[in-house]
C-alpha cells in the first residue's frame, strides 16, 4: 500500500529515491509501472496490482470501443516498468518529466493502490482542491445519510 506524501529532489539523470515504504509495497516485483495520469497533470504508478487493476478496465470494454482504444493509448501506450537500483532509486522517463514539468523537487503522493508523482508547486494548489472537495463530499454524505450530522461535524 502506497501512503503518505515525501518532497523528493531528482538528480540531473532524472533520478528519485523511492520512499522505502514505497519499494516494500512492490518489493516481489522490484519494480513499478507508471504513465501519464488520466485524471491528472501527473505521474502515476504502482505495483503490479496497478497494472492488473487497468488491464481489467480496459478488457471490460469490448475489443474496438472508443473508450478501450483511449485508455489502450493512454495508458498501455505510455506506460513504463521502472526497476530500482542498488540505491533504491526509479529513474523518471525523461518524455515524461519533460510532459508533466517534473524537474528539481517533486512530491509523491502515495494513495493506496497506487501514487502519483507531482511538480511541488503544483501538488500544493492540488493538494488545497482535494481538501475542499473532501471535506464538500463528507458534509453532503452527512447531511444525505444523517440529518443534522453536517452542522454536528461542526461544531
Amino acid at each position: 500500500m502506497f501512503i503518505s506524501t515525501f518532497e523528493k529532489q531528482l538528480d540531473a539523470k532524472r533520478r528519485i529515491v523511492a520512499p522505502a515504504e514505497f519499494r516494500a509495497a512492490v518489493a516481489p516485483l522490484d519494480g513499478l509501472f507508471c504513465f501519464p495520469s488520466i485524471e491528472a497533470d501527473c505521474l502515476e504508478g504502482g505495483g503490479k496490482a496497478l497494472f492488473d487493476r487497468y488491464a481489467a478496465l480496459i478488457e471490460a470494454y469490448p475489443f474496438g470501443d472508443p473508450t478501450r482504444t483511449a485508455l489502450e493509448t493512454s495508458v498501455m501506450g505510455g506506460m513504463h516498468q521502472l526497476s530500482f537500483d542498488t540505491a533504491g532509486r526509479i529513474t523518471l522517463p525523461e518524455s515524461v518529466c519533460d510532459e508533466l514539468g517534473l524537474e528539481d523537487w517533486v512530491c509523491v503522493v502515495g494513495l493506496g493502490s497506487r501514487f502519483q508523482v507531482w511538480p511541488r508547486q503544483a501538488w500544493r494548489g492540488r493538494l488545497a482542491e482535494q481538501r475542499a472537495l473532501a471535506r464538500e463530499g463528507l458534509i453532503a454524505r452527512a447531511r444525505s445519510v444523517v440529518p443534522g450530522a453536517a452542522e454536528d461535524a461542526h461544531g
